[in-house]
């Protein structure tokens, strides 16, 4: 019996010895395999790095403001007898916009008129007699206190008239009419907007630490709605006092207007040229690695395989980076002019990896990109 169970053990124990041998040969063979295995190069596009010439700027987001602008509205209250503007027209200083009712000022002021002729028959009359020394001086001066005061009280009436015949105050451009033929006007009401157009304000403010570079004749450029305006406008005035919520100074840019496409109210983008242009390497921003670490590029160049083979691969190199422009970013340091640098996939690669170049689509490298409607 103890025979059979030591012949049993040991065909056991030989089973289980050449089962664990067997598979420490599959296993030993998967990791030579695994060892010698080379994954496939990854799809990647790239560009050439060059430099480009970038003026030191300050980029800015700005409201546009009119020179001069005013609601007009109405001095004093009436009924609108004529309007003599359509919405929209272009005004010169001085021009009629409307009329309100004026009988009973007019009615009025025949009135006064006629007191003012009393008044002077009276003062003549009383000359005379003043010369012939029939009359007191003090009735003199009486009957002449009254000529001049009913002569103030036509001019009154006169002023008052005037008032009602509401005029453009300085040339522009008229917004909407808010009257209508007939309506009664309170005073103060408003009529329509006088805004002068051209030359027009854009305001923007700036940081604190840039207050040094900015002074008055400054050039500016501005865009709006993915276009660039035309004609460069000028720093016109720079405020006195920075304000302590934001730390940012209020800045004022005067451009001409003459197309009229600058409107009140509206944004645009700023910039303001502050310094020279300095030569700097550009790459597009989908080429920078952003990382906790360090920002990092992937550079193209001719490697060699564990084995001495040569191939395509990437090299990563970290960088300094500078300031950014649309789709571009300059880079300080780290990347030289001429070298081949990964622009789209640096997700998925790693130090040494395989690439396959292909740059049939590239990513988006403009420096004033517009936004595109999809």
């Amino acid at each position: 019996m103890a025979k059979r169970m030591i012949l049993m053990l040991s065909v056991t124990a030989v089973f289980i010895a050449g089962l664990g041998f067997v598979k420490f040969r599959q296993v030993k063979a998967a990791m030579a395999v695994y060892a010698s295995f080379q994954p496939p190069p990854e799809a990647v596009t790239t560009i050439s790095a060059g430099h480009e010439s970038w003026p030191t700027t300050i980029a800015a987001i700005g409201t546009v403001a009119a020179v001069r602008g005013v609601t007009v509205s109405a001095d004093l209250p009436g009924i609108v007898e004529t309007i003599a503007f359509d919405s929209g027209d272009t005004v010169r200083q001085g021009d009629v916009l409307v009329q309100l009712d004026t009988r009973q000022e007019q009615a009025q002021l025949s009135a006064a008129e006629a007191q003012r002729d009393l008044a002077r028959a009276n003062l003549q009359r009383m000359r005379s007699l003043i010369e012939q020394r029939i009359v007191a001086q003090a009735e003199y001066d009486q009957a002449e206190a009254a000529f001049k005061q009913a002569e103030a009280s036509g001019v009154e009436i006169r002023a008052t008239i005037g008032r009602k015949t509401i005029r453009a105050p300085f040339s522009g451009g008229l917004g909407l009419r808010q009257v209508n033929l007939g309506q009664y006007l309170a005073g103060g009401a408003p009529i329509v907007s006088l805004q002068s157009l051209n030359p027009i304000y854009v305001n923007f403010a700036v940081p604190q630490q840039h207050v040094a570079a900015l002074r008055v004749g400054t050039q500016v450029r501005a865009s709006i709605e993915n276009s660039e305006v035309k004609t460069p406008g000028r720093v016109t005035a720079i405020d006195s006092v920075i304000d302590p919520a934001t730390r940012n100074l209020q800045v004022q840019t005067t451009f001409a207007n003459g197309d009229g496409r600058l409107r009140p109210g509206m944004f645009v983008h700023a910039t303001v040229v502050i310094g020279r242009a300095e030569t700097v390497v550009t790459l597009p921003g989908s080429a920078i690695n952003y990382a906790p670490y360090g920002d990092s590029v992937f550079v193209v160049d001719n490697l060699k395989s564990p084995k001495g083979e040569s191939y395509r691969g990437v090299v990563q190199r970290f960088v300094k980076l500078g300031e950014s422009r649309g789709d571009q970013v300059a880079v300080r340091s780290g990347v030289n002019a001429g070298e081949e640098i990964v622009t789209s996939g640096v997700f998925k690669l790693r130090n040494g990896a395989a690439v396959l170049v292909n740059n049939q689509v590239q990513p988006a490298n403009n420096p004033a990109p517009r936004v595109e409607d999809r």
